[in-house]
């Protein structure tokens, strides 16, 4: 079956239809040129769960092809995420049919899984960075990894489309694609590319960083997938307040985000996020509140309906269920004691016990499906003179020795001897650095957002950052 692009000449853009598995059009891949910068620009209709793929038969370049695999070059597939690249492939003279994906590196719908399960092997094509590589590795398990194999994301192995504008053999390129699964032992060699790869891209391996918190960049350097982070401080320091502007600032960046508030209505919650969000109060600017909602529905935001003690189990199955549908960069859950239950038979070692073990599920849930956990987790009762450490999160050590970074809301004000109220970063084991955060409130917006230091004309630089690390103590 061949389905035609058709030539919007009004708008002077290019319609290519996204069909499915039953070859019905579901969606188009818009492109146009940008009128300020002349380049192509290409978006997706409809912009989320777009259920359809373009099919393109590198041997015959016949765009919308969906055929049932008759001979081996239909039996492979290359998975790459533009047009450009699609048709860049159709100069390559594989034995493949390349697919363009709909959504980027953003998520690969569920819905488009059965249009793939014809190919015998997938071969993921992606931007040539550590993103890239992270999002194939999560693609290749919803798409069972014994069929994935991946072009190694370096200088030497750009896109399809950057290769043949560079002259490059797009065939010996595609030769060298190997296996996304790894055997149990491993060599240098076998690791070179991804150690390439990595030092080519090194802002993306220090991971997303924040626009609200210049300080948490210069010391946990930026928030990584596959990490374990724990939060603890006393109870009525501002956790979940601080937690849900935290996560708002990665969210705005593109980080699907799932939240598990057991405490707090999710009603509450996104409207604490809504604010946020907005940066001021919208029950006296109601005016204001479609605008704001309707940007805050754009963000890959969702939220787990639990209230109150929940079993681990069942929590999971939620979780790993969204992670698989959505493609899940961040879970919170807010906060660790509602998994543990509160009956009163529970021994002190029992429930010492039971959060061990929610905690290594966690810490494995992180390191298999690659996506950052973050662990609220309320401290042992201390005296309010006493600044809280590591080894005051409640329960055993294990919280503490499997996470990646610990932080702790210090709030002075709520003591005796009053101070003020800093986050600071107890453990980072990316990185190493340790330091505080001054978290200052603003109560319009209910954002601890840090401010900027306005520069002195004289002094000829600015102070980002506000916050101070153990080089400056």
């Amino acid at each position: 079956m061949q389905i035609a692009c058709s030539w919007d000449d009004a708008n002077q853009c290019l319609y290519v239809p996204m069909i499915d598995v039953e070859s019905r059009i579901v969606g188009y891949k818009v492109l146009s040129k940008d009128v300020n910068s002349g380049m192509l620009v290409e978006k997706t209709i409809p912009e989320a769960n777009c259920s359809g793929l373009i099919y393109l038969r590198c041997t015959t370049a016949t765009v919308g092809a969906s055929v049932k695999p008759s001979s081996k070059e239909l039996s492979n597939a290359i998975l790459v995420l533009n047009i450009h690249d699609l048709l860049s492939l159709s100069a390559a003279k594989i034995n493949a049919t390349a697919i363009c994906l709909p959504h980027d590196l953003k998520s690969l719908p569920q819905q488009c899984l059965p249009g793939l399960e014809r190919y015998s092997k997938l071969t993921m094509w992606f931007n040539y960075d550590t993103a890239g590589w992270d999002t194939a590795r999560n693609y290749a398990k919803k798409l069972d990894e014994r069929r994935c194999l991946f072009v190694r994301p370096t200088d030497a192995h750009p896109t399809p489309a950057k290769a043949l504008s560079l002259g490059l053999d797009l065939k010996t390129i595609y030769s060298k694609a190997q296996p996304i699964i790894h055997q149990s032992i491993t060599t240098f060699q076998a690791l070179r590319q991804d150690v390439l790869s990595d030092l080519q891209n090194i802002d993306k391996v220090q991971g997303v960083k924040w626009k609200r918190y210049p300080t948490l960049n210069k010391l946990l350097k930026g928030h990584r997938k596959g990490e374990l982070t724990v939060l603890t401080g006393p109870t009525g320091c501002g956790k979940t307040t601080f937690m849900s502007d935290y996560s708002l600032d990665l969210a705005l960046q593109g980080v699907s985000t799932l939240w598990g508030s057991f405490e707090i209505r999710n009603t509450r919650l996104a409207s604490t996020l809504l604010r946020q969000m907005a940066g001021r109060p919208l029950d006296v600017n109601l005016s204001d509140f479609d605008y704001f909602a309707d940007q805050f529905e754009q963000l890959q935001l969702y939220f787990m309906t639990f209230h109150g003690q929940q079993s681990i189990k069942v929590v999971m199955e939620a979780i790993e269920h969204t992670q698989y549908v959505h493609d899940i960069q961040h879970v919170i859950i807010d906060n660790l004691q509602f998994m543990m239950g509160v009956s009163e038979e529970s021994k002190h070692i029992d429930r010492y016990w039971k959060q061990d073990a929610i905690i290594a599920a966690f810490r494995t849930f992180a390191t298999r499906k690659n996506c950052h956990v973050t662990l609220v987790i309320h401290p042992r009762k201390e005296r309010d003179t006493e600044e809280l450490t590591t080894s005051s999160i409640f329960g055993g050590a294990k919280a503490s020795q499997e996470a990646d970074n610990v932080l702790i809301i210090q709030d002075k004000r709520l003591t005796s001897v009053r101070g003020k109220k800093y986050l600071q970063v107890a453990k980072n084991r990316y990185s190493g650095d340790l330091g505080i955060l001054p978290l200052d409130f603003d109560k319009a917006s209910l954002s601890y957002a840090q401010k900027r230091k306005k520069t002195e004309p004289s002094e000829g630089f600015t102070d980002e950052t506000n916050g101070i690390t153990t080089s400056d103590i």
